[in-house]
């Protein structure tokens, strides 16, 4: 069994548009291949997507710092120590948004399940996923993603 601990792992920058957080991966560095553990950090008003996992469980425990989970039908995150579980499908959406000032610090646990199909509710999106799970560095074979506006029947071009 391997071990790591936090302050022996660098933080890697994540910069999109306008969002900002930092991030560093339990899993990678032991032999935690099926099941993942990412410790994130929020910047002050920083917002990270809501996302609906279909295939993953998981969960979030707060470390330090306040939060909210607002559109996820989850009362307002607190101060750090508290710990909530994301089942699959729409019931384990979530979403952080750091309404303070300080920087807020969770770690998100996930079970890296390959194929996945995760819905982003805001943006009206779906993403695939397949030859490795979300969240890890391996190859896909499919990572793609698509607006829900464009889905088809199933047998549109089969026949």
């Amino acid at each position: 069994m391997e071990s790591v601990n936090e302050d022996e792992l660098d933080w890697h920058e994540v910069e999109r548009g306008s969002t900002h957080f930092r991030r560093k991966g339990f899993s990678r560095e032991t032999d935690g291949e099926k099941f993942g553990c990412t410790m994130y950090e929020l910047p002050r008003r920083e917002v990270v997507a809501v996302s609906l996992p279909h295939g993953q469980r998981g969960g979030d425990a707060r470390a330090r710092g306040r939060g909210d989970r607002p559109g996820t039908g989850r009362r307002p995150a607190g101060p750090g120590g508290e710990y909530v579980a994301m089942p699959a499908g729409e019931e384990g959406g979530h979403r952080v948004v750091n309404d303070g000032d300080d920087p807020v610090r969770f770690v998100v646990f996930s079970t890296m399940a390959d194929p996945d199909v995760i819905v982003y509710p805001d943006s009206e999106k779906i993403g695939v996923y397949a030859g490795s799970p979300p969240g890890s560095d391996e190859p896909r074979t499919v990572n793609d993603y698509f607006r829900l506006e464009d889905a088809v029947d199933y047998w549109d071009g089969e026949t």
